[in-house]
């Protein structure tokens, strides 16, 4: 059997991004591919038992293609005393919310082998990785099972690797994406922008050294941009922060309210929450921790667990990891079939001023 294209499985250039922590679940991604997009459930922090139920309800939910995404294994490299500094930084926080301290400890390949082995077993259209590429073998076995491979890549040298490896599509994200870098080695060095590229210059150099289709990602939320990264080489464009305020998101509720709220007005990239460069907004904790916190992922994301679902069960944005792209103020509360039918137009109305000014 082999892989679809990209083409094939979607009707509109629209892709829902992956937003791990509950954001993407199967009500969204089943909205977003009804309408002609290409909807994710991201199978990250999730057992390969939870990652199954919830394939199992989205096929419920729609007949349309849809895609899982994978985080690779990271290395097991963390400085232990840089950790333990940071959990020392971090135990006023635990004192005020009256809850200990996640344990770091507990692994860093994600299950990663037991969700392949699932993947391979109970083929789904689209299997998308993050925070490296996997090898050429394992490729391979999801194409032969009818997969479209798809690795999120941040430079040049991690597009020709993945091209090498055997990725069918590369998805293309710029620094001003919310969330996770998906950089394939942390070694990103902070200053509050990050030395990530601009998703334009990006895509144009990646478009220039390989010769896979491209999604492009990074802090885009209206169909002018989609239009733009279009004629820029991209096959198709994938929205996170676009999608992550829609009914359907599964995402915490005052993380809804603070991507459009005046008290929240800018972005930064931080390892304060999980010891890995993500974009989000700019609130006390990220102000009060993000410079003391260590390159360490996923031993950081687990230690502030417990800190982040108390802030959310009390209430308190500021001490939530809200993550969101630079394009953030632009959200809109729609349904997420709406929103991707919304886009979808504005696309089309983009194509065609762009087509009549060249005509001109």
């Amino acid at each position: 059997m082999s892989a679809p294209s990209l083409f094939e499985l979607i009707e509109h250039p629209v892709v829902q991004a992956p937003m791990a922590g509950g954001a993407a679940c199967p009500e969204l991604a089943a909205a977003v591919s009804g309408a002609g997009g290409l909807g994710f459930l991201a199978a990250g922090y999730k057992t390969p038992e939870a990652m199954y139920e919830e394939i199992r309800a989205l096929r419920r939910l729609t007949d349309r293609a849809f895609g899982v995404n994978l985080f690779m294994p990271q290395p097991d490299n963390a400085d232990a005393a840089a950790l333990t500094v940071y959990r020392d930084q971090l135990a006023g926080e635990a004192a005020w919310h009256q809850t200990a301290l996640g344990d770091p400890d507990q692994g860093t390949d994600d299950a990663f082998e037991g969700k392949l082995a699932i993947l391979l077993e109970d083929p789904v259209p689209v299997v998308s990785f993050a925070f490296g590429c996997p090898q050429q073998r394992v490729l391979e076995q999801l194409a032969e099972a009818g997969t479209l491979t798809v690795v999120t890549v941040t430079s040049v040298a991690e597009a020709e690797t993945a091209q090498w490896s055997g990725a069918a599509v590369l998805c293309v994200q710029g620094v001003e994406a919310g969330g996770h870098q998906s950089t394939h080695h942390d070694d990103v060095q902070l200053d509050g922008t990050g030395s990530g590229m601009g998703l334009l210059p990006l895509l144009t150099q990646v478009k220039e050294a390989v010769s896979l289709p491209l999604i492009a990602a990074g802090g885009l939320m209206r169909g002018g941009q989609i239009a733009a990264v279009l004629a820029a080489g991209a096959s198709a464009a994938a929205l996170g922060t676009a999608f992550l305020v829609c009914p359907e998101s599964g995402a915490n509720a005052l993380h809804k309210r603070a991507l459009t709220s005046s008290l929240f007005t800018r972005t930064e990239l931080t390892r304060a929450f999980s010891g890995r460069p993500a974009r989000g907004l700019v609130n006390r904790f990220l102000r009060e921790h993000g410079k003391y916190a260590p390159a360490a992922y996923p031993q950081v994301h687990h230690m502030t667990s417990t800190l982040r679902k108390a802030a959310a069960k009390a209430g308190d944005p500021q001490g939530m990891a809200l993550w969101a792209g630079q394009g953030h103020r632009l959200a809109r509360e729609l349904p997420a079939a709406q929103l991707t039918e919304m886009l979808t137009a504005e696309l089309s109305v983009a194509r065609e001023e762009m087509s009549g000014r060249g005509a001109s």
